[in-house]
């Protein structure tokens, strides 16, 4: 187990919870030199349109939109809906980051929620870690309490006791006042150490992660 004090003054306790051999995993890209923001992300492809938020559901969406097993997709989602239930809604999209230790993390995607228009949203922030390289990967978040769409553009600081790294999969949970966000981390990019840190969420891409 490992904790951190996260720039949101949060301290952050790492459980890995590594899946059996034979569950996908991913590959690692060469290690940049410097933790400099990456080049802007291309808007991702929307996946079928659902406002089902159903367990099975859900597992489903994750499965085909990270390019996971259903298996380790239904395992995920089991995990996060015995925590906090069902979704108000989620957020696809896609990210990339480097590091240096500590580092940067951007991203951008699609808000999806029932009964209210779809709403572009961007991410960035810093990230402290302790490895070493740059990543790209899918991103598939969870979003719980949010009323309107709009109360999604602030900064969550990540929650003590809540990273994890199942099948390939990389998992931590955000919190501010009473909304939560769960994103789930595909590809070279799910890595625990990069987790660590907070997210500011926003209706434009940003420059600076602060």
């Amino acid at each position: 187990m490992f904790r951190y004090l996260t720039p949101a003054g949060v301290v952050l306790s790492l459980t890995a919870c590594i899946m059996p051999p034979g569950e996908p995993t991913p590959s690692t890209s060469p290690p940049s030199q410097a933790s400099a923001p990456p080049t802007p992300l291309q808007a991702p492809a929307a996946p079928a349109p659902s406002t089902d938020f159903s367990q099975n559901a859900v597992a489903q969406a994750v499965a085909d939109w990270l390019g996971v097993s259903a298996e380790t997709a239904a395992t995920i989602v089991e995990q996060v809906f015995s925590d906090l239930g069902q979704p108000v809604g989620y957020v696809y999209g896609e990210e990339a980051s480097g590091a240096i230790g500590p580092g940067l993390r951007y991203g951008r995607g699609t808000l999806v929620l029932r009964d209210i228009p779809e709403a572009a949203v961007f991410w960035q922030g810093p990230s402290i870690g302790w490895d070493v390289g740059a990543n790209a990967s899918k991103t598939f978040t969870l979003v719980y309490n949010l009323d309107r769409a709009g109360d999604i553009y602030r900064r969550f600081p990540g929650v003590e006791g809540t990273a994890y790294l199942v099948g390939g999969v990389g998992i931590n949970y955000q919190r501010a006042d009473d909304v939560t966000l769960v994103p789930m981390r595909a590809g070279v990019g799910a890595r625990l150490g990069a987790n660590v840190g907070y997210l500011s969420y926003s209706r434009e891409q940003k420059i600076l992660p602060f």
